[in-house]
């Protein structure tokens, strides 16, 4: 990947460089501070505000190059709207936008993190720093030329003047491990799937070794032993083998019981014998999108030194139609002990996980379990790719994920589970099959997983819309967004770190 941008932060009244970024209010007031800095052009700023009509809404901006009387490049005045009026969610945008606004090849910038209603508070600049951090993410590991006029890549340092340096350190230290999560996730998301197969995704897992995080990597033999038989009747297709991986980070209270997130962790997947139709099946590599979220969580949490017990599994697979394939009609025992009729080969992301979540139940009796999966089409079809689904067998797990999806800016929408739905995936000849039909895929998928949680309290997180593909946004141009690491961090955070 690009070199993601380097943040420092420094004293008010250190002299700017290279690109000189701004913040006006709606009424294009500017805080003291910043007056301080555009003195020398105050006269000019004036009536290029009036000829542009600026008018300072959240997220517009003015840009004037080679202002006179400041030794910049480009002097970029970024909106904010009603001071009033802003949320932390705001401000992660606003560093994204102010990012955006650096051109390419510049190697220092500096954000004046400063507003007309007083002193700009330490955590808000930190959450401009890692809107600035994920904006600045680009792909391109596998891209040998450059387009025309593209500039040569550069180290870029985005220094934010503050009025407590100290403080605004201290809370960089609390998200920039975040971001280094999600773009972890990001990356992982974008890999091609001849190079991310499940023997790499544990390798690159087993790398949070180097942040405190306890790696285990359960292989195919480990796995035949173990009994997951309906994750590996998934992969029986396929050359390459099967891994879980089990990260742990003890964070918390010796002997507490820790609280668990399991990803789907499909690193390509054609459908199967049930095969998907060829258009658009290169987007299947992303079908690892909540393993890769697992895996970034955990370097988040890790890095940070979240006070909490944490674990993650992650089941990884690759879904592939050779003569050895998993047929529908087929009949696998899972770990649970509870049997499966295969209706639709492609319907196997729900294996995976019930044996995964089953082994995370008894293993380490957590105290709630979080499941992301790229699951099913039809959640997309509800909810379109702004909202993952959210199913819970726990209203207070629900709640507390709406809250901190609404504080992320990753929203979750919750949706019905229920008897009516659960009937529809019961089978003539086993305990249940993989799919109910058509109608309500997406609740009864969610079903087909609660029969592998007992009581634990249980979330399943259909992220099939936002984990890949995702429109672009001011926070993230790359194909992979990492949706989710900053979710879970947040619920993490506000209720179950002590």
């Amino acid at each position: 990947m690009s070199e993601p941008l380097t943040i420092a932060f420094a004293k008010h009244g250190t002299a700017p460089k290279g690109v000189l970024i701004v913040l006006t209010d709606d009424a294009l007031n500017f805080g003291r501070e910043t007056q301080k800095v555009l003195k020398p052009v105050h006269a000019q700023l004036v009536r290029a505000m009036e000829a542009d009509r600026f008018k300072g809404k959240l997220g517009n901006a003015l840009e004037i190059i080679a202002p006179a009387g400041l030794d910049v490049a480009r002097l970029v005045v970024l909106g904010v709207g009603k001071t009033i009026e802003l949320k932390t969610s705001d401000y992660l945008r606003l560093g994204g936008i102010a990012a955006g606004k650096i051109p390419g090849g510049t190697t220092a910038a500096t954000l004046v993190a400063d507003l007309p209603n007083g002193r700009l508070v330490a955590e808000a600049a930190a959450e401009m720093a890692l809107g600035a951090r994920l904006r600045s993410y680009a792909f391109d590991r596998y891209k040998t030329r450059k387009k025309e006029g593209d500039a040569d890549p550069v180290k870029l340092t985005l220094t934010l003047t503050v009025p407590d340096e100290p403080a605004a350190k201290r809370a960089w230290a609390e998200r920039g491990p975040v971001g280094e999560g999600v773009l972890l996730a990001r990356e992982l998301v974008n890999e091609p799937a001849n190079v991310l197969d499940p023997e790499e995704f544990a390798r690159r897992a087993e790398l949070l070794t180097s942040v405190g995080v306890e790696v285990e990597v359960l292989d195919d033999a480990a796995l035949t032993r173990i009994g997951m038989r309906a994750l590996l009747g998934v992969a029986q297709g396929s050359i390459k083998e099967s891994r879980v991986v089990i990260m742990r980070w003890n964070g918390g209270k010796a002997g507490e019981a820790p609280v668990a997130f399991i990803g789907k962790g499909v690193t390509f997947d054609t459908g199967g014998i049930s095969i998907k139709p060829a258009a658009g099946m290169e987007d299947m590599k992303g079908d690892m999108g909540g393993a890769a979220c697992v895996t970034g969580l955990m370097h988040a949490l890790a890095a940070r030194k979240a006070k909490v017990n944490a674990v993650g599994l992650i089941g990884l697979v690759e879904n592939m139609p050779d003569g050895a394939a998993q047929r529908p009609g087929d009949i696998v025992t899972s770990l649970s002990g509870q049997t499966i009729e295969i209706i639709n080969t492609d319907a196997e992301g729900r294996l995976v996980l019930a044996d995964v979540l089953w082994y995370a139940k008894d293993r380490f009796k957590p105290k709630f379990m979080v499941d992301l999966a790229t699951l099913t089409g039809a959640i997309m079809v509800a909810l379109g790719t702004e909202y993952a689904g959210l199913f819970s067998n726990d209203d207070t797990l629900s709640s507390q994920l709406t809250a901190a999806g609404q504080a992320t800016g990753e929203r979750v929408w919750r949706m019905p589970l229920g008897p009516e739905y659960d009937k529809l995936i019961d089978s003539r000849f086993a305990d249940m099959k993989n799919t109910g039909g058509r109608n309500g895929g997406s609740i009864t998928a969610a079903q087909f997983l609660q029969r592998y949680v007992d009581k634990t309290p249980w979330a399943h997180l259909d992220v099939a819309g936002t984990a890949m593909g995702a429109a672009a946004s001011d926070i993230n141009k790359s194909w992979g967004p990492g949706w989710g690491v900053r979710l879970l961090d947040q619920l993490v955070r506000d209720h179950y770190e002590k």
